[in-house]
């Protein structure tokens, strides 16, 4: 419980003609749903909704005060500030007093690998015995509990309420998963960094940021939030895929001490020797501190980066490299991501949350490598999002794949069928078919391969639902697969 005139004062600027001395909060919501007696409301403006439509809804419920960009006649008193979406992470880091502080905090950015990258984070800290946090688009988990998460980085005060539920756990640092969407939005205002760790950059998400510049500004505000000033109780770094064309944007982008990693070209971690096969890879790490020979069940030179990513944070971070090579060595992945599906019929099925053209490359590159026969591929493209990259994801598909079924990911309010429309329109080759319901389409690839063949179904990974219309239904890639396989 906090006194409002406490939170407010972190405020720069504020009006209130009402008399707020004796008020006390406890809670803060933006969903007047969530509201309770003596919650503290923010109106905040979303894509759909206008949070100021609901205060009144809000005081009905036990709202004791509300912040709003706009002067309002209601019960009980208003707050008006300029931008209550700069309020909110303010308001909600006080609130729940700066809780970063008391843990270390990494966050991943970049189109690919960041759920895999943060994963293997967390996993090498667990094994150490530290307390850990995680926060991605799979799952929010503190310790060994688990729970559901809307988006890849969540809201601003999700996030503060998160973190302060880590303290109360005793966490003892935290990896998350940061969109270009949360940077841009301003989601992670309040959070302290330690470190910044950058995967790569393909096209994605130009539905939202227009140009790819636009894009790699955004990705490019976590390195440099992660401020100015050293400290040698907490020292900060930016591990940075140095092979990536946009490498030395980022590294310019933070005042940070800057920690390379890569396969192309040497850096502070890079790989060497490296041997890609059916069940997996090896190459050898090198490291500040000297060659680790690595035998990893993960496939494909996009892991290796991630374990490269991993390695590299986990060291500067204080974990030993006998640590960080048993965990590589041992790990079996993370669901829906280049993930093998288990059958008796000799066939390869492989699972993989491959939704943009350079990860769909990737993951087809990989599987050519070592299959034996043909290569099915089973693919579409979300409805409400990037249209460009659609005309890009079938070519994809179609150049490294024997045959592409073209199918529904998640059509959210789009035509299906318009979807597939934008996706074979100026699609030159032929060896493609349209199924468009997904199901069908995952029982005729897997009923048409022979031994040796391999089948990939991409797009949804580790997703349990599909999206069509305004209806989610239970949808889930491994266990439709498993289904047609027994």
């Amino acid at each position: 419980m906090k006194k409002i005139t406490d939170l407010i004062r972190i405020l720069p600027t504020y009006q209130c003609q009402s008399d707020i001395e004796t008020i006390t909060i406890n809670s803060i919501e933006m969903d007047h749903r969530e509201v309770k007696q003596g919650s503290l409301f923010i109106c905040v403006k979303g894509f759909t909704v206008d949070g100021h439509d609901y205060a009144q809804a809000a005081v009905e419920r036990g709202a004791v005060a509300v912040i709003s960009e706009k002067k309002m006649e209601l019960s009980s008193p208003v707050i008006e500030v300029p931008d209550t979406k700069k309020a909110l992470p303010l308001l909600a880091n006080q609130f729940y007093d700066q809780p970063t502080k008391q843990f270390s905090l990494i966050g991943v950015t970049g189109t690919n690998g960041k759920t895999t990258v943060s994963h293997l984070i967390n996993e090498m800290f667990e094994n150490a015995s530290y307390n850990t946090g995680l926060i991605g688009t799979i799952q929010m988990k503190i310790n060994q509990q688990t729970s559901p998460v809307k988006n890849t980085t969540p809201d601003a005060l999700f996030l503060q309420k998160s973190f302060n539920e880590m303290v109360e756990n005793d966490v003892d640092v935290a990896t998350m998963e940061v969109s270009s969407h949360a940077l841009d939005q301003g989601r992670v205002h309040g959070c302290l960094f330690d470190m910044a760790v950058f995967t790569n950059l393909s096209q994605d998400h130009l539905d939202y940021h227009n140009t790819m510049d636009q894009y790699l500004f955004a990705k490019s505000l976590l390195f440099s939030q992660l401020g100015n000033e050293y400290l040698s109780s907490r020292p900060k770094y930016a591990i940075i895929n140095v092979d990536d064309t946009n490498a030395l944007f980022l590294i310019k982008s933070t005042a940070q001490p800057v920690v390379t990693y890569g396969i192309k070209n040497e850096a502070d971690f890079y790989a060497s020797e490296v041997t890609l096969h059916a069940n997996g890879s090896s190459f050898v790490m090198h490291t500040p501190l000297g060659n680790l020979f690595i035998r990893s069940h993960l496939m494909g030179n996009f892991s290796i980066y991630n374990m490269l990513a991993a390695a590299a944070s986990a060291y500067y971070a204080g974990i030993s490299l006998d640590m960080i090579k048993q965990v590589l060595e041992q790990t079996t992945g993370v669901k829906g991501r280049f993930q093998p599906i288990k059958n008796n019929k000799g066939i390869g099925v492989i699972v993989d949350y491959a939704h943009t053209p350079d990860s769909l490359e990737n993951v087809l590159d990989t599987i050519q490598r070592f299959s034996n026969g043909n290569v099915r591929v089973i693919i579409g493209c979300g409805g409400d999002r990037d249209k460009a990259k659609r005309p890009l994801m079938a070519e994809v598909a179609c150049r490294y794949a024997d045959e592409a079924i073209f199918t529904s990911d998640n059509p959210r309010s789009e035509s299906p069928g318009a979807i597939i429309d934008d996706m074979v329109d100026s699609l030159t080759y032929q060896n493609y078919t349209i199924q468009l319901d997904r199901r069908k389409a995952i029982k005729t690839a897997i009923e048409s391969a022979k031994e040796g063949d391999v089948v990939l179904i991409a797009g949804k990974g580790h997703e349990t639902y599909q999206i069509i219309g305004d209806k989610v239904i239970n949808f889930d890639d491994e266990q439709v697969a498993l289904s047609y396989l027994k």
